[in-house]
């Protein structure tokens, strides 16, 4: 993998990750909308691929593809990012249904059913579906959700402080066990689909074989599962960086 001058070889590096490349954009693809194409995905992530090579300065074995999955999935949601993928419209209907996850979970002491909370919504329960699967790829948490009073949005207000990046705060130990305890309490086939999509790596439509579903219906309740998660953890996050900030 290097030249006879001792230097990385670039064209040989690239053509040897490229499967590594190509693996995380099926992987990504998962969870975004169709309008997301899947040739975009993996021209990001060979940017991030080629800024791995040109950074890592320790071999290129196991602990390089480490390295370089980050910085290619960075490249990935960096240019999601800049073509705003997930309209704003859509992200005010996930939080409606989160609100809705919230108020019922409160009313009942349990987690709502898709009927139930079709029926908070007005929506019929065709319609409710339709907006979980619209909804594919909606994140855990957007730093939107994060924003304080002022115009200032949140990575602009902890860019240059250590103690509470973006990074730091959602690995605030407080942060982790209120997700943990939210996954627990996920219904069991929602758990288990995350389980399968997570910790076993499968893709939606190997996680519909399992379940024997259709790959549609997992991507549903892929949504609705991120849905509840954040509607437990959003409200979480500021104090976390609060706590951080009083710490440093």
């Amino acid at each position: 993998m290097y030249t006879a001058a001792g230097q990385p070889d670039r064209d040989q590096l690239v053509q040897r990750f490229v499967p590594l490349v190509k693996r995380i954009a099926y992987h990504l693809m998962a969870r975004l909308p169709p309008s997301v194409q899947f040739d975009d995905l993996v021209q990001n992530g060979m940017i991030g691929l080629l800024d791995a090579i040109d950074r890592f300065q320790e071999g290129f074995g196991a602990q390089f593809e480490t390295y370089a999955t980050q910085r290619i999935r960075g490249g990935m949601l960096d240019g999601l990012r800049e073509n705003d993928w997930l309209p704003r419209s859509l992200r005010r209907e996930l939080r409606r249904i989160e609100t809705a996850i919230n108020q019922l979970e409160h009313e009942h002491g349990r987690v709502p059913s898709e009927k139930e909370l079709a029926e908070a919504l007005g929506m019929s329960l065709a319609d409710y579906q339709k907006t979980l699967q619209d909804a594919r790829g909606h994140q855990l948490v957007y730093f939107d959700d994060l924003a304080g009073d002022g115009d200032e949005d949140f990575l602009e207000r902890h860019l240059t402080d250590n103690a509470a990046d973006p990074a730091s705060i959602l690995e605030d130990q407080s942060v982790k066990a209120l997700l943990v305890a939210a996954i627990g309490a996920l219904p069991e086939r929602e758990k288990l689909m995350m389980a399968l999509y997570y910790e076993q790596d499968l893709n939606l439509r190997e996680i519909g074989e399992v379940m024997g579903v259709t790959e549609s219906r997992v991507c549903q309740l892929h949504s609705q599962a991120i849905a509840r998660l954040r509607s437990q953890i959003v409200g979480e996050i500021p104090k976390a960086a609060k706590r951080r900030k009083e710490k440093a």
